[in-house]
């Protein structure tokens, strides 16, 4: 089974001692997170092999983030640690039905700082997949290691996955980022879009009004994901509905990350290439949507994003 690659920030995610907003919260406890960085911990945690690309500071935090992945069993290889910038911080508020606030301080942040130097093509010459998301994507050097990556993941035939993950905090100009995942849509083989994304990213709130348009960048599978109440797979051939599962939410940090991660840790050890995607059947995708909705619903009743992920065992 190839492993799998992500590119884009680690950081820390500040989880809050209880609920209502940022301002109310008396106590963050630290823990390791970033979406590129969960969907490695999901896909690693069900027993594949995974390596984060991305930048850290030379900090206690920077130096936390890697005892944890080595803890976790991600690779830090293609890890780059630098002076320049400290290790970003996510401050996390809840309010009492699980839903998040943002704060974060990464202005610049280390992970920003990566450059496409940095990216070595070797990395891609035996891999599965390579996942990205757009916080990362923004005018500065991160973006153009962004580039460099999906060349050379499109070079090797790996399957390249994206979510844009919207966070609109981290962005002044709004327009910007829906310029910019559009721009990178049709790098993806995979698109994942969760029910709050859809109207900013379209313009409107029905998925499948957009199907087409997504089809036609090149996109091979959409996976479209609300929650609780469940999640679409679509393909040019076939759609695949399974229904969420109803739990009490603790702490939905890294939930989506983690859906996808076991979507695709399912896809590899199948072996689905670039290829068999557009051939997949409507139960196989039913297949890995109802475990990843599994997957979630455990994740989302404890804190934290990969310390919270189930083992395969434990999802059997």
């Amino acid at each position: 089974m190839k492993k799998l690659l992500a590119i884009g920030e680690a950081l820390i995610d500040m989880i809050p001692s209880n609920t209502g907003r940022i301002m109310d919260v008396n106590n963050f406890t630290p823990k390791v997170g970033g979406a590129p960085l969960n969907v490695c911990g999901a896909y690693t945690k069900l027993g594949g092999s995974s390596n984060i690309i991305t930048m850290l500071g030379k900090d206690p935090f920077g130096d936390k983030i890697v005892n944890e992945l080595i803890g976790f069993g991600i690779n830090t290889d293609y890890v780059k640690r630098t002076n320049a910038a400290n290790t970003s911080l996510a401050f996390v508020a809840l309010d009492e039905n699980a839903n998040r606030e943002f704060s974060f301080y990464r202005n610049m942040g280390a992970d920003m700082l990566m450059s496409e130097d940095d990216v070595d093509k070797n990395w891609f010459m035996d891999a599965y997949a390579l996942h990205f998301c757009s916080v990362s994507l923004g005018d500065f050097p991160m973006r153009r290691a962004h580039n460099k990556a999906i060349k050379y993941a499109k070079e090797n035939g790996l399957i390249v996955s994206f979510d844009p993950n919207v966070r609109l905090p981290l962005f002044d100009d709004h327009e910007y980022l829906k310029n910019v995942i559009h721009e990178y849509i049709q790098y993806a083989d995979i698109l994942k879009i969760s029910d709050e994304e859809v109207e900013f990213i379209f313009g409107n709130k029905d998925i499948e009004e957009n199907l087409d348009y997504l089809f036609d960048q090149g996109v091979k599978l959409l996976v479209y994901t609300s929650g609780k109440d469940g999640a679409v797979a679509y393909t040019k051939n076939v759609v695949a509905h399974s229904k969420g599962i109803k739990v009490n939410a603790v702490d939905t940090t890294g939930a989506g990350d983690g859906f996808i991660g076991c979507l695709l840790y399912q896809m590899a050890k199948e072996n689905v290439d670039l290829e068999q995607i557009n051939i997949l059947t409507e139960e196989q995708l039913k297949t890995y949507l109802d475990l990843s909705n599994k997957f979630c619903s455990i994740s989302v009743t404890k804190e934290g994003a990969i310390a919270s992920y189930p083992t395969m065992e434990e999802l059997r």
